[in-house]
């Protein structure tokens, strides 16, 4: 056994000094290539191919997608008075204050048309009297704004420049949790940044952010000037637009919504051709199914949404929905909750009809609903 051990320790030595002997005068036949610096004999590995990208890397996805990716500078004339200025002990320690300066806003936006049609955020020109776009090749140009779609939070831009750079749109429903996503935009105003994660979840809604909510959750670093930016696909096709993020301190925490392209293109096309974002309504209180209220109403089903309240001579009510109907699909789809109770109902086509199944006591229905163009909220004076 002492004779083996001694014959294994011989061969092993005997090949490691076969391979520093190799590596250091012909470093080539292992692929190294050996420099010396100040005496110091280094190991390099072998050059990439240029043009070739790393295994894994998704520099092809951000070269296709990253053009198309806009900063957004936006300006507002005067900032509004803080009420602190009519407080005297304010005043006493700060003095009289002229009108603040004009404020000043950065965010992002998605080149989408060859007409110069921009996607991005409503929050990010709400209010803007200026808004002047930086292409990624640092061409300028002021922006005209099309239209805006608060519902949502997506508002249209339009820029007068030729050779526009336009990003492929992708399809958002076919989004997979564990996809691999990248975020392109502005964050903080350092420029172009991109960023890489996973789609997390889908379908993220009642977060309080949007009327319709519909959201793909990431963990891609978005931050603060993100907003407005893309969400691609390993292939750089546009999948989201970035929306907002979870924080307690401000920058990312690993939890960013998006905008499903889906959606975008709706509004965009809603938008251009009329002006007006077209949306289903049919007149109702839905409210989320809770175990106190299915005793009450007598049933059995533990999905859907229960309604609560049915508008007179409105759409439903005129198909035969009643207070304590269980709804349980809407044109086919499932209904889970509120939020996507409301988005299912806004993406409806008006005068178009549709069948709503529903649970009433211990029967189970299908009713004919024709729904009417969804109102415009009042301006609460």
């Amino acid at each position: 056994m002492k004779r083996q051990w001694l014959l294994f320790s011989q061969v092993v030595t005997v090949l490691v000094a076969m391979w520093f002997v190799v590596a250091t005068l012909k470093p080539d036949w292992l692929n190294l290539r050996a420099s010396s610096v100040s005496g110091v004999t280094l190991i390099e590995a072998a050059p990439n191919a240029v043009g070739v990208p790393m295994p894994g890397s998704f520099s092809l996805a951000a070269k296709m997608a990253s053009p198309a990716v806009v900063s957004i500078a936006t300006m507002q004339a005067q900032a509004p008075k803080q009420d602190l200025q009519n407080d005297p002990w304010f005043r006493f320690f700060y003095g009289d204050r002229e009108d603040e300066a004009p404020q000043q806003g950065l965010g992002s936006g998605v080149i989408v048309s060859p007409e110069g049609y921009i996607l991005t955020n409503n929050h990010v020109i709400e209010g803007a009297t200026e808004i002047q776009v930086t292409l990624s090749d640092s061409r300028r140009a002021m922006a005209q704004v099309i239209g805006a779609d608060p519902d949502t939070d997506l508002a249209i831009l339009r820029i007068n420049l030729d050779r526009l750079p336009v990003i492929a749109l992708g399809n958002s429903d076919t989004a997979q949790v564990g996809d691999r996503v990248l975020a392109i935009g502005n964050p903080f105003g350092v420029g172009q940044t991109v960023t890489s994660g996973i789609v997390s979840a889908l379908g993220r809604n009642q977060l309080g952010i949007n009327t319709f909510e519909n959201f793909i959750q990431t963990d891609a670093a978005i931050n603060p000037g993100n907003s407005g930016g893309a969400l691609v696909d390993v292939n750089g096709n546009l999948i989201g637009i970035n929306t907002a993020i979870y924080s307690r301190s401000g920058g990312n925490m690993g939890i960013g919504f998006a905008i499903p392209v889906s959606t975008a293109r709706q509004v965009l096309e809603g938008i251009v051709r009329d002006g007006q974002v077209t949306r289903g309504w049919v007149g109702i209180e839905p409210m989320e199914l809770t175990p106190e209220l299915a005793e009450t109403f007598g049933l059995k089903q533990t999905e859907g949404v229960i309604i609560t309240g049915v508008l007179q001579s409105g759409p439903a009510a005129n198909a035969g929905l009643r207070p304590g109907d269980l709804l349980l699909k809407v044109a086919g789809q499932p209904v889970k909750n509120v939020g996507e109770l409301l988005t299912q109902i806004a993406s409806l086509t008006p005068g178009q009809r549709v069948k709503l199944d529903v649970a009433r006591r211990n029967q189970t229905l299908t009713l004919d609903v024709t729904p009417a163009q969804r109102p415009k909220p009042k301006i609460q004076k």
